[in-house]
């Protein structure tokens, strides 16, 4: 599949009238915390919570279960991944996107951040291309695409629950640049994977593969990721 821009139209995407609404008591709360993690981005963050837990579900992006934890769960696990990009990275690209996490999320926190959303389902990317003129991110732009049918480089590499690490990798690696840094983001099995990546990592030349916590003591329980860097 070739890689193919998706247009994001400012003018009319998410019309309550179109994708239905919800009642303000349905809506998943803001837990305490959220303002410390996500700073001037919060009412952003605020509003996609609440496209997630509309659309988001009507479409299949997000199951209905995981409505009264998406703070929790998913928009504060990936925010408090901002921490790990450091402060000179341009480029940020999010492979196999989804929902957009967690690449809306980083692209809200780090606005000077150009945040491609790498997705191949079309549906997909037409969710994601809404929600980002929706939230006004200038910085996000949206990709339809697979990573191994991509030449895109950016400076960093996202991704979370796509695919183990070992094949992960090799993806990722051929979306950054050399010495650009790959950020998987991964729950309990994180060193169990990577301890299988191993040869995999060595085979394409990965540098300073390792098991990182994010977000202690603003998230509970800490984001964990699998960072390294490509060659």
């Amino acid at each position: 599949m070739d890689s193919a821009a998706v247009p994001v139209d400012k003018a009319g995407s998410g019309n309550s009238s179109e994708t239905g609404t919800v009642e303000a008591a349905d809506l998943p709360a803001v837990p305490d915390g959220a303002a410390a993690v996500f700073g001037s981005a919060l009412d952003q963050a605020v509003a996609f919570a609440g496209m997630l837990a509309t659309q988001g579900v009507e479409q299949g992006l997000i199951g209905p279960h995981e409505v009264p934890r998406l703070w929790d769960r998913h928009l504060l696990n990936c925010a408090v991944v901002a921490e790990l990009i450091r402060d000179r990275s341009r480029t940020l690209v999010d492979i196999g996107s989804g929902a957009g996490l967690p690449g809306l999320v980083l692209a809200m926190i780090r606005p000077e951040l150009k945040v491609t959303l790498l997705e191949p389902m079309e549906r997909r990317c037409r969710f994601l291309a809404e929600c980002a003129a929706e939230l006004g991110l200038d910085n996000a732009s949206v990709m339809r695409g697979r990573a191994e049918d991509t030449s895109l480089r950016a400076g960093v590499a996202t991704a979370r629950a796509v695919a183990p690490l070992d094949r992960l990798a090799e993806l990722a690696v051929g979306l950054v640049r050399p010495g650009g840094m790959v950020l998987a983001i991964k729950g309990r099995t994180a060193a169990d994977e990577l301890k299988k990546a191993r040869p995999v990592l060595r085979r394409i030349d990965a540098r300073g593969a390792e098991v990182v916590r994010v977000g202690q003591g603003k998230v509970d329980p800490a984001t964990t990721v699998v960072r390294f860097f490509a060659r």
